[in-house]
């Protein structure tokens, strides 16, 4: 019989970042197929506007596979391979996209079919990639910094999606396909680098709980799905992220149309509102420990918090459609911004400590169910809340009107998802003793 291998010393903040750079890689992938290619199909190659939104949801429909990518990365003994298989098939799937487009000129169907493929493998990428990296960092980062690790993949998220764009933005001029491919490729290779690179020389370790034994995916979905922590940890994903995935495609269009914004003007709002957000994340980030510790609920506190917070700020936007001038619109973005980052990181880092609740072996799974949830959630948002706002202004003939309805409805949203988060254990410190440490 082989001796039991000791535990891992967790990741420590030079390991979390390295770890953070997989996820900066997936990010600027990303923004290449969901941005740049969206916009170059809609304006350089003239094709409807709807093609790439619904191919972008395709992709989002495809991530329900993560709860299998998950539970695979449990059962097979190394999330690297996960992870770096993951990244791969991104690549392999942005490249098929990006040249999928240039198939559609001549032959749409067979354009189409290729972008259909190229988008699935898009979406499996990120659901494969995606959950075991942050299944690696649940079972290698220690409860005290999963605040700081949840942050760090999220500004790293944002700052490969941004240095991304600003890199491709200068080489993409003048426009030509020799070019949008050259970008593609050398994004893609840069990426699948980086990942190599930031993965190799950590640790793992064994998935699977000795105890506990290989099972199939069934019985570990069957056997988490019995856990109520688990359900109702869903359902607030599944809640919040609606909400907070609402506001991305309404707030700019509100400047504008009920404020006058000019379109710099709109986008300043926004650059403000995701300053805010980067500084909630930050707040949770390195200060969440501390937080914790010293606010009524520990952890969950945290999350509340950042919901509240949102839910304040669209109820003041809410409010603001129907002042119209006068009102503090920039400050009220910013509140916004702060409780959405407040709220994103906290989630995430709740997300962590629950994976591991039970002890190795099902954090993959887990995590790819919420991570599922999250998808659902992106993916609905930005059609709810601007198929509620077309309704609004289609059936009322008052924008300003049209818009407080939503923003009201993304505030109870938020409330709704507060409460969820009030009776959910979120942590081992709110476990009920009894029940600490025993499955469910």
């Amino acid at each position: 019989m082989s001796r039991p291998r000791p535990p891992l010393p967790p990741l420590g903040l030079p390991g979390i970042l390295r770890l953070g750079l997989v996820q900066a890689a997936l990010g600027g992938i990303v923004m290449l197929v969901t941005s740049m290619l969206n916009r170059i199909m809609v304006v350089e190659y003239a094709l409807p506007a709807v093609l790439p939104a619904a191919l972008i949801a395709w992709h989002y429909a495809v991530q329900l596979s993560r709860p299998g990518f998950g539970h695979a990365s449990d059962q097979g003994g190394s999330r690297k391979r996960f992870i770096l298989g993951g990244m791969a098939l991104l690549a392999l799937g942005a490249l098929t996209a990006t040249n999928a487009v240039f198939v559609m000129e001549a032959y749409r169907v067979a354009g189409l079919l290729a972008a259909g493929l190229g988008f699935a493998m898009i979406g499996a990428g990120v659901g494969a990639a995606g959950t075991s990296l942050l299944a690696l960092l649940a079972s290698r980062v220690e409860p005290g910094r999963r605040p700081l690790a949840a942050a760090t993949c999220w500004i790293m998220m944002v700052a490969g999606i941004a240095v991304t764009a600003g890199v491709a933005g200068g080489f993409i001029d003048p426009f030509s396909p020799e070019r949008l491919a050259m970008v593609a490729g050398t994004i893609c290779a840069v990426a699948l680098g980086v990942t190599v690179l930031a993965t190799r020389g950590v640790a793992e370790g064994p998935p699977v709980a000795p105890e506990r034994g290989p099972e199939s995916f069934a019985e570990g979905l069957q056997a988490i799905w019995g856990d109520a922590r688990v359900r109702g940890f869903t359902l607030f994903v599944l809640v919040s992220m609606l909400a907070y995935a609402m506001q991305d495609v309404i707030l700019e269009p509100f400047a504008g149309l009920v404020f006058g914004f000019s379109p710099g003007e709109s986008t300043r709002l926004s650059s403000i509102q995701h300053g805010a957000t980067l500084a909630g994340m930050l707040t949770v980030g390195l200060a969440g420990r501390w937080l914790a510790a010293r606010l009524p609920g520990g952890s969950r506190a945290l999350v509340v918090a950042g919901c509240l917070l949102s839910a304040g700020a669209l109820a003041l936007l809410a409010l603001g459609a129907r002042m119209g001038e006068g009102f503090p619109l920039r400050a009220t973005a910013a509140l916004l911004g702060f409780g959405n980052g407040m709220f994103a990181v906290a989630a995430i880092a709740a997300m962590m400590d629950l994976a591991g609740i039970e002890g190795p072996g099902r954090e993959g799974i887990r995590m790819g169910l919420w991570g599922a949830a999250q998808a659902v959630a992106f993916a609905l948002g930005g059609l709810v809340g601007a198929a509620g706002v077309d309704a609004g202004r289609t059936l009322l003939g008052d924008d300003a009107a049209a818009f407080a309805i939503v923003f009201a409805g993304e505030a109870l949203l938020f409330m709704g998802a507060a409460g969820l988060a009030l009776k959910v254990h979120m942590s081992r410190s709110d476990v009920p003793a009894a029940a600490a440490g025993v499955a469910t």
